[in-house]
This record gives C-alpha cells, structure tokens and sequence, in this order.
C-alpha cells in the first residue's frame, strides 16, 4: 500500500454559517450532495456538521491534487457516514482521475469545534 497524497484543511464554521445564511438552499446544493444534507441535518451542531463536511471535501480535493476545479468537483465528492465513520465517494470525472492514478481508496477523517473544523484526506494506492 502506497500513500500518494495527503490532504488537509481547517474550516472556522463562522464562514460556513455564514455562506449558508446568504446563499441557503442554493448555496447548499451546490457544495454538498443530498445525503450530505441529510446527514447534516441530523446532527446536533449541524453548523459544525456543514464545516467538517467542507474541509473534509476539500482535504480531499488537495490529496487528489485537484487544481483549477474544473467543473463542480463538489458534487463529485462525498462523504458517507457509516456508524458514524466517515468514507470518501468520489464520482463522475474525479473517480476517473483516481483510477487512472491507480488510487484504490482516499481516506478521511474530521473533527470539530465550537469555533473550527478540520480534516485530513489521505489517497491510497494498493501496491
């Protein structure tokens, strides 16, 4: 197993909340899938939630080494939760890249405050 990229990002929820109060629904749609939504909605902190699902996706977009972002990689990317782990679904034209990268599986893990969200992404290569 070779890891072939590493991501990471910190989120203050203050800028999420506030994408969310001015954009709403749209703002939602756009950045995150409806399961996302879902799964966000459910949460106690569902600001925090929100947060950790934006640095979760874009720690991801660093591993894979997304530059540019052509397109709408948001909804290219998604983060399940099984029993409450997180697992990274990436679709469309980024699974694409994965596999012609030989990534097999992108890793994730996120957390949260009050005040910050953070999550590191790593892409993983079955040797």
């Amino acid at each position: 197993m070779d890891i072939v990229g590493l991501g990471t990002e910190i989120v203050e929820c203050t800028r999420v909340a506030a994408m969310i109060e001015e954009h709403g629904e749209r703002f939602l749609s756009r950045v995150y899938t409806s399961e996302e939504i879902r799964w966000a909605q459910t949460r106690k902190n569902t600001t925090e939630a929100y947060s950790a699902l934006w640095a979760a996706k874009e720690a991801v977009f660093k591993c894979l080494r997304v530059a540019g972002r052509a397109g709408n990689p948001w909804a290219q990317v998604e983060i399940e939760h099984t029993n409450d782990s997180p697992r990274v679904k990436v679709l469309g034209a980024l699974r694409q890249r994965m596999m012609e990268a030989g990534i097999t599986v992108v890793l994730v893990t996120m957390g949260f405050s009050r005040h910050y969200a953070t999550a590191t992404a790593i892409a993983v290569r079955s040797a």
